[in-house]
């Protein structure tokens, strides 16, 4: 049986996904975030060392990471399906998109996520205007240009196709999925890119999307 180890408003999310969209039985154990600092609890450490979400396991075997996941998943239990023709070119860019989500793209959010968090900290009231120019300016000049880059990039990728690896939806357009969720949440989309809208509006109206809601239970990230 595979189970999940399942962090809340976390990249684990799009894995409960892609195991509905696999028809896969799965089980899921739920863990917390600490509500003051916004981290996983230690009990993670106990299925994987860095304590990070996501985690799974299927018997024997235990997996970490989204994008290990996700290939392990796909390749193991896919039966040819997510996943476009090996050798095509519409295979090179799901391999692409596989690691751009993480590899390039979360990087100046989760950059956001911390120089958010600098500015909004308790310290000392001298210290204070200090920490929360330098936050500023470090998001002014380069985070958030980086945040419009990247979804300008995203955006001219769906401008041909509705997925991200082609004409077909595929385990790529779940890996991007917690980036632009991400983005809508940190860096903001509006109506300026209205293919990226479109996507969002495609995958979350998506059956199997939805019963990972369900199960996997509250979601800010999609607010």
């Amino acid at each position: 049986m595979i189970i999940v180890h399942h962090l809340n408003n976390s990249r684990s999310q799009r894995i409960l996904w892609l195991l509905e969209e696999l028809g896969l039985d799965y089980e899921i154990k739920k863990y917390q975030r600490d509500a003051k600092t916004m981290l996983a609890p230690a009990e993670l450490r106990a299925i994987h060392p860095l304590g990070k979400s996501p985690v799974i396991t299927d018997g024997d075997t235990m997996v970490a990471e989204s994008g290990a996941i996700i290939e392990y998943l796909v390749e193991r239990y896919g039966k040819g399906r997510f996943i476009p023709a090996a050798g095509s070119a519409d295979k090179l860019r799901y391999t692409y998109f596989l690691h751009y989500a993480e590899g390039s793209a979360m990087t100046p959010l989760l950059m956001k996520l911390v120089f958010d968090r600098v500015e909004t900290s308790p310290m000392p009231f001298f210290a204070k205007p200090i920490a929360k120019a330098i936050a500023q300016k470090v998001k002014s000049t380069y985070i958030m240009p980086q945040i419009v880059q990247h979804l300008k990039y995203m955006e001219s990728e769906l401008a041909t196709r509705d997925w991200f690896a082609g004409d077909e939806f595929t385990a790529a357009d779940i890996q991007v999925s917690f980036v632009l969720e991400a983005g809508a949440a940190r860096g903001g989309m509006g109506e300026k890119y209205p293919k990226l809208a479109g996507f969002l509006q495609r995958i979350h109206a998506r059956p199997a999307y939805q019963r990972a809601l369900e199960r996997g239970g509250k979601y800010e990230l999609i607010k």
